[in-house]
């Protein structure tokens, strides 16, 4: 029993030890590419030096080290001996792990015994900071890995904080990160009459800009109430390429697992304001799509939803779906639409296809109108183009990583 039980714990040495090896490798690939703004602590630590802070920050808010590992940011701040105050955490929770759309409540970090504030809580307006929270405040941080899609909460958080800034006087820190669909612009641009917490700026759904750029452009285009602005420094990236493939070394959210969602995301959350799951509730979420109403002759890829980290009432849960399994496909350079044409024409409920919520993911009432109608895809895109040119040309005085393709 005893060799038994060393054998089990030696195989488990192994086993975390491969694991870490091959993290360390990604983490080792993406410094040799890029360093994040958290990372760079001397470029911002004479703006935090003595100030009560205030922390925006989630699980991927970490700094990368020389030795090939990370810390997560406040650690590295507290063991520098800044003064944390509290921290604010977005959708999902300050340790990424809550499922979609869940209520979290505050609470008290046990690691740090800092203050969590959730900005996702049943008590508030989801990404707004109560002015009572930063009463203690001199400064705020803002640290948290975007995906680059409009309906992707993180950036209606950072417009509430840059709220907050403003309306406080208290400066912002922007801590840039690459953007992992940086490499093209692409969608319908958000209607303001269909303002909501997935989409609250005149954006397409794909915006191609960092998180540091999109908060210059919240700041000078006069986004935020009453066109007021927030005393805002943006930490730039060193070495970034929007071009160039970003995997993430950290999972942005739990629906979010890898670099194949990362990349479908745009195309498949569309699905979200349908009857169609886009694999939330099994280990494929955003690289998969199906429903129990789909034609099996041209639907033959079969899951069935069920509880898991991610989603706590998945769609169609425990019920066979029929569908189409995307994980292989060619990384995407621009929003593919075929997805939910193909399965609205291919749905035995057309007249339940879509529900209220695929018009604030699309931004626009045209795009539902234009499916149900069987407009082509490219007359679809062609009237994007008009809005779509004229946000690209706003883009570009934004822009602080230039290249070729801009």
């Amino acid at each position: 029993m005893f060799k038994i039980q060393n054998l089990i714990l030696l195989l488990l040495i192994v086993i975390g030890s491969v694991y870490y090896v091959i993290a360390d490798n990604k983490i080792n690939e993406l410094k040799s590419n890029v360093i994040v703004g958290a990372s760079q602590i001397s470029d911002y630590e004479n703006l935090i030096k003595n100030k009560r802070i205030g922390v925006i920050a989630n699980h991927t808010s970490v700094i990368f080290k020389e030795n090939d590992s990370y810390t997560h940011l406040i650690d590295s701040l507290l063991s520098l001996d800044f003064n944390i105050k509290k921290i604010f955490a977005p959708e999902h929770g300050f340790r990424g792990t809550k499922p979609n759309g869940a209520n979290v409540d505050d609470e008290i970090d046990l690691r740090t015994g800092l203050k969590i504030i959730s900005l996702h809580g049943k008590n508030r307006n989801y990404g707004e900071i109560d002015d009572n929270d930063v009463r203690d405040i001199d400064v705020l941080i803002f640290d948290i890995q975007d995906v680059g899609v409009r309906f992707y909460t993180h950036i209606s958080v950072l417009h509430y904080v840059m709220e907050t800034s403003a309306r406080n006087n208290i400066p912002l820190i922007v801590l840039d990160r690459p953007n992992p669909n940086g490499h093209y612009v692409d969608g319908p641009v958000l209607n303001l009459d269909n303002k909501s917490f997935v989409g609250m700026h005149e954006v397409p759904i794909v915006y191609g800009l960092t998180i540091g750029e999109y908060a210059n452009m919240i700041n000078q285009e006069e986004w935020l109430t009453n066109g007021i602005k927030s005393q805002l420094y943006v930490v730039k990236l060193k070495n970034y390429d929007r071009n160039k493939v970003y995997e993430l070394p950290i999972k942005p959210s739990p629906n979010l697992p890898n670099k194949s969602s990362v990349n479908l995301y745009p195309s498949l959350c569309l699905f979200e304001g349908t009857n169609i799951s886009a694999g939330r509730g099994t280990n494929m979420q955003f690289q998969i799509y199906g429903s129990p109403f789909l034609n099996k002759k041209f639907n033959e890829f079969k899951f069935t939803p069920k509880k898991n980290l991610g989603s706590k009432y998945p769609k169609h849960e425990n019920i066979l779906c029929y569908g189409k399994n995307l994980a292989e496909t060619k990384k995407l350079e621009k929003i593919n639409l075929k997805y939910v044409i193909d399965a609205f024409n291919e749905s035995t409920k057309k007249g339940e296809f879509f529900n209220s919520y695929f018009v604030k993911l699309a931004g626009v009432k045209e795009l539902k109108k234009q499916i149900i109608n069987g407009i082509p895809e490219n007359e679809i895109r062609k009237s994007w183009k008009k809005d779509l040119d004229k946000f690209k040309l706003m883009r570009k005085k934004y822009l602080i990583y230039h290249n070729k393709n801009d």
